[in-house]
């Protein structure tokens, strides 16, 4: 999966649409091949991306966790000490 990909469920402050769209757009990247589609793929692709967006906040709205809400800035730093290490 790609690692631009982040996890958008179970924070406080909730995730926004433009998050949601994204994550989106990412995943549609990835599954294409394309970083920006051409003319003629440009309708498909944004219209994939609004399905992808679309279905992932159905999905965030109904899940549900007896979780704590994560931290923003604590999972962010999490990620960078783990570049950190992968990378030096």
């Amino acid at each position: 999966m790609c690692r631009n990909i982040k996890m958008l469920f179970n924070f406080d402050p909730p995730v926004t649409e433009c998050e949601i769209r994204a994550a989106s757009v990412q995943f549609v990247r990835k599954i294409s091949g394309f970083a920006k589609p051409s003319k003629a793929n440009e309708t498909a692709f944004d219209a994939a991306v609004s399905e992808i967006a679309a279905a992932s906040a159905r999905l965030l709205g109904a899940m549900e966790t007896n979780a704590p809400h994560r931290n923003r800035e604590e999972e962010m730093a999490k990620a960078k000490a783990r570049g950190e290490a992968r990378f030096g």
